[in-house]
């Protein structure tokens, strides 16, 4: 077999499918990229056996056939090789050879016969979503997805589709995070897809992109399709939690505030907080501000933030990571903090409508 084609087109495709090699697995030939060459063009392959990403390009050849190379020798003689094109033969010994210029470099592949068959969804159940508004959607709801292995189906963020309201909702037991989105889509889906890869689908999105995501899925496996990549990933099994019943229908302290400004008063706290001094951030809201402080064994922290509040006085406790990463999370200048008592949920929301919702559990203030 051989083949031609151009050197950063193909580095690019072996860089996104990469993502989805093992770095470690008891079937070696998974520890590798599927190349499959056919007229005119090539399919790089990566499976893992949780997530599969393909990536199709270009590519001159009179031939058709398939191998299994080392990502890594291929990633980087591809990325260090001269030239606009590289050449690649692969003879009946499975040696790859390739060219670029006048350089020349060889190294082993191994048979495709054993590689395992990706999972197939029709492709008929699908519904598209704009790429940056899906990547967007993603970025600033999979802080809240837990990592804890024990609830399995909390390590994934569902895909909650009503006509055209489309809601992504990821929770931990601590933490709950909802980005909702208006599409043109018509259908019912609820499913729900691991964190892992929907970071990867949303790496390989270019935030510019106003291209089409096509999504198919069935009940055990899902399709991104993006361009010329296709993230493939099976779905979690389980009872998600109902999140709508664990958003306030009420508030009695509403603060909106400059969310830079509270995110610089968590961080001076972080640097007093470790594994070894651990303590909750205590939040005062009276009187037309907001007073941040934290004292541990290592320093302490007192903050006085201008804020424009309504409602009663109220003061709080909470894990300052947790709020941390939601406020960064969160879109625009200003956000919206809901505080309906002590030990209460805290809502984060932005300044107008509910294009997000972001809650978090308080923690009681020992005094």
């Amino acid at each position: 077999m051989r083949f031609v084609c151009n050197k950063n087109e193909l580095s690019e495709a072996i860089t996104s499918v990469s993502r989805a090699v093992p770095q470690k697995s008891t079937v070696q030939v998974l520890e590798g990229i599927k190349v499959k060459v056919m007229q005119n063009s090539l399919e790089l392959t990566a499976y893992n056996l949780e997530m599969a990403i393909v990536s199709k390009i270009t590519a001159a050849s009179q031939d058709e056939g398939e191998f299994v190379v080392n990502a890594r020798l291929f990633s980087e003689f591809t990325r260090k090789m001269p030239g606009e094109e590289v050449c690649v033969d692969i003879n009946d010994n499975n040696i790859v050879t390739m060219t670029g210029d006048a350089s020349e470099c060889s190294f082993p592949a191994m048979s495709a016969e054993d590689y395992p068959d990706l999972p197939e969804v029709d492709q008929g159940s699908s519904f598209n979503i704009k790429q940056k508004i899906l990547k967007s959607m993603i970025d600033t709801t999979s802080y809240a997805a837990s990592t804890n292995e024990s609830k399995p189906i909390f390590t994934g963020e569902l895909f909650d589709i009503e006509g055209s309201s489309f809601n992504l909702v990821a929770i931990d037991g601590f933490r709950l995070a909802i980005r909702c989105e208006i599409t043109e889509n018509s259908g019912s889906y609820h499913f729900v897809v691991p964190k892992k890869a929907l970071q990867e689908l949303s790496t390989l999105i270019k935030e510019d992109n106003d291209k089409d995501c096509t999504v198919s899925v069935n009940e055990r496996h899902i399709i991104f399709s993006i361009s010329n990549v296709q993230v493939i990933s099976r779905l979690l099994e389980g009872a998600f939690h109902n999140y709508k019943k664990s958003i306030p229908d009420s508030y009695k302290t509403e603060i909106i505030m400059n969310k830079k400004v509270m995110i610089s008063s968590l961080e001076r706290c972080s640097l007093i907080i470790d594994d070894k001094n651990k303590s909750p951030i205590r939040c005062e809201v009276s009187g037309g501000s907001v007073k941040i402080s934290c004292k541990t064994g290592v320093g302490k922290v007192n903050d006085e933030l201008s804020a424009d509040i309504s409602g009663e006085n109220v003061t709080i406790g909470f894990n300052n990571k947790l709020i941390l990463e939601a406020l960064r999370a969160a879109e625009g200048d200003k956000v919206r903090i809901r505080l309906s008592g002590a030990m209460k949920v805290i809502e984060i929301l932005p300044l107008e409508g509910e294009s997000y919702i972001y809650l978090v559990m308080p923690i009681q203030l020992k005094n």
